[in-house]
């Protein structure tokens, strides 16, 4: 199916079964730190299996707006960078404030340049997301900060290693430290590291760029500094949020789908859950089945750094959760205001008590009816698609350019499994 850039609304007929085969793109949270990764060599970086998502075009304009070369061949998903030529070191503020993942290029500018500037980054509104772990960790490499009403100021004749204790285990914070001290002089220890499978991809990256590099992918991480770092070419590692997103609903409509191009030992988190909600899981090589078996049982997650159950996956297993018998409950622990969607999942028919915030009671299982709902973020945006797929009637889904920022075509590959789910077109 071809993607409906201009449609403004998903609409979705629930009652469908999905099943079926689908392949998995890569993913955004890799992509988009190899991408500002480039801005480390003058060297020429090659990058495939790249997600076609509105972030990444976010990132390739934020690329040149810096003076790189980028050529995006979105047929192949590939991506050339060369950033021999970069000019300018402050990140264009109208790009910035789209996404979080914008702030990425401040580590390997200020490394390579001695100099930085950006707004405060944008994106999804999830609760507090400061950036304070990553101006802190360049402060104590020997950065000078300023901050301003436009943003912030980073320059530095040339980062030291230094010890960086973070004060939690920051996704973007612990890339761009760690991008950071590859060409900072001496060693650099990072403590408390995020371990996403996303971070040790990064770290292999850069790895193969020349970094010396120990411990990525663990809390503990070790980078001694070397002068230059040479090009690179990666394929982008499968996205598990876009995997588990099709999981769940493949277990909620009681399908049986076999999902391609998908890492199991990054999977475990949500296979274990759904496992323990009564669905089957099977693995081959790089596929894994998952198949629903009737009724579901209510459980527990708790959404943490990894290995922990992943925050991004947590509105969709809510969509599950309402589906399950019994009383379910929710933990966000990453952050402090993710769970607005669930006003939207209430406007479906679903039982649902927040209680502070980051804790919700779902009771089930409840039949779902469709309504008009309106995608908050990426992730609440494919939580109601997956509500969309169970509930009785026609569902809207309004605000859908959220989707796109994280999914290439939910919409295409859905309807692949059999979901009754179009685009709207614009008027």
């Amino acid at each position: 199916m071809q993607v409906a850039v201009d449609a403004k609304t998903i609409v979705l007929h629930g009652g469908a079964r999905l099943a079926g085969r689908v392949g998995i793109d890569g993913a955004k949270n890799a992509a988009l730190p190899a991408m500002a990764a480039a801005l480390l060599t003058e060297e020429e970086c090659l990058l495939e299996n790249v997600p076609v998502l509105e972030d990444v075009l976010v990132m390739v304009d934020l690329l040149r707006g810096l003076g790189a070369d980028v050529d995006f061949d979105q047929t192949n998903h590939r991506i050339r960078i060369c950033a021999r030529d970069v000019s300018e070191f402050d990140a264009p503020a109208q790009l910035v404030e789209k996404m979080r993942a914008s702030f990425l290029v401040s580590g390997p500018l200020l490394s390579r340049f001695g100099q930085a500037g950006s707004s405060a980054p944008g994106g999804c509104k999830l609760g507090t997301r400061p950036v304070d772990v990553d101006l802190r960790g360049f402060r104590q490499m020997g950065a000078n900060i300023e901050q301003d009403d436009n943003g912030y100021r980073m320059t530095a004749h040339r980062l030291y290693g230094s010890e960086l204790y973070m004060d939690y285990p920051s996704h973007t914070g612990t890339e761009n430290l760690l991008m950071a001290a590859t060409l900072a002089r001496g060693t650099t220890t990072i403590v408390n590291a995020a371990s996403e499978p996303e971070i040790a991809f990064i770290g292999s990256l850069l790895e193969d760029m020349g970094a010396r590099i120990k411990g990525v992918g663990t809390p503990h991480i070790r980078v001694d500094g070397v002068d230059r770092l040479r090009g690179y070419r990666v394929a982008i590692l499968p996205d598990r949020i876009e995997a588990g997103t099709i999981a769940i609903g493949a277990a909620i409509t009681d399908g049986e789908v076999i999902l391609e191009h998908v890492s199991e030992k990054d999977m475990l988190p949500l296979t274990s859950k759904l496992r323990e909600a009564g669905s089957e899981v099977w693995w081959s090589a790089d596929s894994m089945m998952v198949r629903g078996r009737g009724a579901l049982t209510a459980t527990e997650i708790q959404a943490l750094p990894f290995p922990g159950f992943p925050t991004d996956l947590q509105a969709a297993f809510t969509v599950l959760m309402t589906q399950a018998h019994g009383s379910s409950r929710v933990y966000e622990r990453v952050f402090n205001d993710r769970l607005r969607y669930s006003e939207e999942l209430r406007r479906m028919g679903a039982d649902i008590d927040v209680i502070d915030r980051q804790q919700a009671i779902i009771n089930g299982p409840t039949r779902l009816h469709g309504a008009e709902v309106q995608a908050l973020d990426i992730r609440s945006g494919a939580c109601l698609v997956l509500a969309g797929l169970v509930a009785e009637g026609e569902t809207h889904i309004s605000e859908i350019q959220h989707l796109r920022r994280g999914y290439e075509d939910i919409v295409g590959k859905l309807a692949a499994l059999g979901a009754q789910v179009s685009y709207l077109e614009a008027d």
